[in-house]
């Protein structure tokens, strides 16, 4: 289990306890206040991901001392974890109002509205403050006039999207704003800025989800489907045997190469179950 299913999960997945969801969360001015901070810039994100590229150019034992305090900060603040779907279906099982924003990330990233993300609230929409903290921002990416805002979408259709999004080789990461109040789940590649972080500059503010993939070599044909799919280069082909390979230390456990096996060969495993993976 992560550190952070033992500090608020009771020793369980965190994110599938209800109480991590709970609006009482924001009633504490401070988080109210970094929820309308986050929102209200992205040129912020872009500016941290270059002064991650400066910091990578540093002497190493400038890094180690360095990297450690933004890791330590982000997982009190904004924090994430990897998840798989069938995590995701739990999760929409117990919360009320999922609503549909623009992602800060690729408007940081790209420019343009990507509808990648979600919030979760455990109270209906006309009683979410999230919903209302997010509205009263005032940033043009989730409120000008060519958006189409937060949208409030039955659970049925969010799932039905993030299926497809997996289809098309997105991950999806449950947040924190200001731990452990969670506040929605994203959908992630490399124009996100914290797979950006963890993925690309040893930065990692996002966990490992709790599960490991793996390959049953009798179904597996070698079609190679699998390697494109996955976001983090776990997967590897053998010429001479005609299959792929999971390496267990580098797997994020996201299930999303599943998605793309055409003969089911990819099962999860809980990720204490693999030795080469368990602490990592």
């Amino acid at each position: 289990m992560c550190q952070y299913c033992h500090q608020h999960g009771e020793g369980k997945k965190w994110y599938l306890k209800a109480e991590n969801y709970a609006e009482h969360f924001l009633s504490d001015i401070r988080r109210s206040k970094y929820i309308e901070h986050f929102f209200k810039d992205p040129q912020r994100l872009r500016n941290r991901i270059e002064l991650l590229d400066t910091l990578n150019r540093m002497p190493v034992f400038v890094q180690a001392v360095i990297k450690p305090a933004i890791i330590g900060r982000m997982r009190k603040m904004h924090y994430g974890q990897v998840l798989p779907i069938e995590d995701v279906e739990e999760i929409f099982g117990f919360v009320n109002t999922v609503v549909r924003l623009p992602c800060i990330c690729r408007q940081a990233s790209l420019g343009t509205e990507k509808r990648y993300c979600y919030g979760l609230s455990l109270v209906p929409a006309g009683q979410s403050k999230l919903k209302e903290i997010v509205e009263a921002v005032g940033a043009d990416y989730l409120t000008g006039p060519d958006v189409k805002g937060l949208e409030t979408v039955p659970k049925k259709e969010a799932l039905q999207h993030f299926r497809e999004l997996e289809n098309k080789s997105l991950i999806h990461s449950v947040w924190t704003f200001v731990t452990p109040f969670i506040g929605g789940i994203c959908n992630c590649d490399r124009d996100c800025m914290a797979f950006k972080a963890t993925a690309l500059k040893a930065l990692p503010v996002m966990s490992k989800a709790e599960y490991v993939a793996q390959v049953e070599p009798e179904l597996c044909k070698g079609c190679r489907n699998c390697i494109s799919a996955c976001q983090f280069g776990a997967i590897k082909y053998s010429l001479a045997r005609g299959k792929v390979a999971i390496e267990p230390r580098f797997c994020y456990g996201c299930g999303v190469c599943r998605a793309h096996c055409m003969k089911e060969a990819i099962t999860l495993t809980e990720r204490y179950k693999v030795p080469a993976a368990a602490e990592n």
